[in-house]
């Protein structure tokens, strides 16, 4: 197993305050397009993605500014076969449409238990979403308001995952959560199919991306790496993981500097 608490920053890796006050002032979160899916076979289950929301609003009301990126694996997935033998960048052009239908899914369902949310896209929708704006986005997260960035980067040939890391150094987030769907954090090994592997507690981004860990994807994890952005690997299925992590608990797997 390998671990390296001195080599993470204080604020993150100390275990608590005292006082319960949150330990970060500005975070994003990513969620896959699956986390929303639920035990649906694709698409998104109303049911889960109010769950998420009420987890995010609990955290928001603590007085941290949230930031969002959503995947769109859930809606993607029934569109794969369609792609095939596309050209690929109009496949991720419709894989970065999906993560609007999801970002738009979750504003819904915030708004509906009383968060005052914005979508901001990389792609124009004008009669949905504003356009990504660093400014603007920093603006609202400072108003309190909970922020949903859709489209990923905008840009053929890169994931969510590089979208996410790009604008946690945007908004200079304090740390990045990752979530991650019916596991605990970064293993060794796939879990699923290797009942030897074991859950690393701490890492280093060079180790994850010397050791080709399944953190987030190799572009993604550089850039946090370059700047020292923290990241949190949890596992979603338990919402109350992501106040767990703002009060300063050690949860799933941490990846810093």
């Amino acid at each position: 197993m390998v671990t390296g608490g001195e080599g993470a920053r204080t604020q993150q890796s100390s275990p608590g305050t005292a006082d319960g006050a949150p330990r970060f002032r500005r975070i994003l979160l990513k969620l896959s397009g699956e986390a929303l899916m639920g035990s649906e076979p694709y698409g998104v289950d109303p049911a889960r993605v109010e769950s998420i929301a009420r987890a995010v609003k609990g955290v928001a009301d603590r007085g941290v500014q949230v930031a969002v990126v959503v995947g769109g694996g859930n809606i993607y997935r029934g569109l794969a076969g369609a792609a095939r033998g596309m050209d690929r960048a109009t496949g991720d052009y419709m894989g970065m449409l999906a993560t609007v239908l999801n970002a738009l899914a979750l504003q819904d369902a915030l708004e509906k238990i009383g968060a005052d949310t914005r979508v901001q896209s990389a792609i124009t929708i004008s009669e949905v979403a504003e356009p990504y704006i660093r400014r603007r986005a920093i603006r609202h997260l400072e108003k309190g308001r909970i922020v949903i960035f859709a489209a990923g980067t905008g840009n053929p040939f890169f994931t969510t995952d590089t979208a996410a890391a790009l604008r946690a150094l945007e908004i200079h987030a304090d740390a990045l959560l990752m979530a991650k769907n019916a596991v605990e954090g970064v293993y060794t090994a796939d879990p699923r199919s290797d009942p030897s592997a074991k859950l690393l507690t701490h890492i280093t981004h060079q180790e994850a991306l010397e050791r080709r860990l399944a953190v987030m994807d190799a572009t993604a994890l550089s850039l946090c790496r370059e700047e020292g952005v923290p990241i949190y690997v949890f596992n979603m299925d338990d919402e109350r993981n992501i106040d767990r992590i703002v009060s300063g608990e050690r949860v799933g797997t941490l990846v810093s500097s």
